[in-house]
C-alpha cells in the first residue's frame, strides 16, 4: 500500500508522517505550499505521478475566526479542495481519507440533553460559524463525487506537532499566576496519536462512510485545563468563567462531544478516555 499525505506540516499531517516512518509505511508528504488542493491541475499531475493507493487530506483551513471574514478562502480550501481530491481520487482509483469537524453540528445545550454521549455520526449538522460551513461543504462534495472515502470527524484537536489547546496552557501556566477558562463548553479532547492509529485500523477493514474519532469521556475547557496543570504539576490559580466573558467573532457550539459508539464496533480499534491521551501526550512532550 502506498500513501500520499497532504496538509503534512500541521499537527496532523506530522503525526501521519511519524505513524508511517515508524511502521514502514511506503509514503510521500506534501506541505500546503508544495501540493495545493485547490490546484486541480497540481493534484492530478502529483496523484498521477506517486500512484498511491490512499490519499491522507490534512490540508485544511481552519483559522475559525478568520473564516469569518474570509469565507471565499474557507470554502475555497475545505470545499473545493476537498471536491477536487475527490474527483482526481476517483479517476484514479485511490480511497480518500479525509478529516472533518465536530463544528458540522449547531452544538446547542439541548443538543447534549439528546444525545448524552455524543452526536452519532448520523445526526442532523447544522453548523454556526463560516468554518463549520465550509467543512460541511467538503463533506457533501466528497459524498456526492462516488470515490471511495472515509470523512474522520474529530474534535477539540491535540498532539505533540503544532499549536493547540494543551501547549497553550503549559506556557500559560508557567508565565501566570492566575489563569480564567471557559466553563460552558463541553466536548472531548481528541489526540493526533490516536487519531492516526484508528485510522489506520479503518483502512485496514476497507469500510467506507462516516466516522467520530474522539477520546472517551466529557469535559469543558476548564476541567480540560485543571487536568493538564494537575498531571503536570504545574500551580496555578484557575478561575472558571463563561463564553460571554471571551467574546470571539465566530460563534462556539456550546456542546461539541462526538460519539464513539460507531467506532467501538471496529474489530482492533481501542480507545483511550480523554485523561489516559493526555497523559500520553504530555509524556511525548517530555513533561
Amino acid at each position: 500500500m502506498k500513501v500520499l499525505i497532504t496538509g503534512a506540516n500541521g499537527q496532523l499531517g506530522r503525526e501521519w508522517v511519524d505513524f508511517c516512518e515508524q511502521n514502514s509505511i511506503n509514503f510521500e508528504s506534501f506541505s500546503s505550499s508544495k501540493l495545493d488542493i485547490t490546484r486541480e491541475d497540481m493534484v492530478t499531475e502529483q496523484i498521477r505521478t506517486s500512484g498511491p493507493d490512499v490519499v491522507i487530506n490534512c490540508a485544511a483551513y481552519t483559522k475559525v475566526d478568520q473564516a469569518e471574514d474570509e469565507s471565499e478562502q474557507a470554502m475555497l480550501v475545505n470545499r473545493k479542495g476537498a471536491e477536487i481530491l475527490a474527483k482526481v481520487c476517483g479517476h484514479a482509483g485511490a480511497k480518500l481519507i479525509h478529516y472533518s469537524t465536530d463544528y458540522v453540528f449547531e452544538g446547542t445545550l439541548s443538543d447534549m440533553e439528546t444525545y448524552p454521549h455524543g452526536y452519532p455520526e448520523n445526526a442532523e449538522t447544522n453548523p454556526i460559524n463560516e468554518y463549520g460551513r465550509s467543512k460541511l461543504e467538503g463533506e457533501k462534495a466528497i459524498q456526492e463525487s462516488g470515490v471511495e472515502y472515509l470523512i474522520l470527524r474529530v474534535s477539540w484537536l491535540c498532539g505533540k506537532h503544532g499549536s493547540n489547546f494543551v501547549k497553550t496552557m503549559l506556557k500559560l501556566g508557567k508565565e501566570r499566576d492566575s489563569l480564567a477558562v471557559v466553563n460552558d463548553q463541553y466536548g472531548s479532547p481528541t489526540f493526533t496519536f490516536n487519531v492516526v492509529k484508528q485510522s489506520f485500523e479503518l483502512l485496514k477493514t476497507g469500510v467506507g462512510g462516516i466516522f467520530h474519532l474522539s477520546s472517551e469521556g466529557m469535559c469543558t475547557w476548564y476541567e480540560f485545563a485543571r487536568e493538564i496543570f494537575d498531571q503536570a504539576n504545574i500551580e496555578v490559580e484557575l478561575s472558571p468563567c463563561s463564553s460571554d466573558q471571551f467574546p470571539t467573532k465566530a460563534k462556539r457550539p456550546a456542546f461539541s462531544k462526538l460519539s464513539t459508539a460507531k467506532i467501538a464496533t471496529i474489530p482492533g480499534i481501542d480507545n483511550q478516555s480523554w485523561k489516559q491521551g493526555l497523559t500520553q501526550l504530555l509524556s511525548e512532550l517530555e513533561l
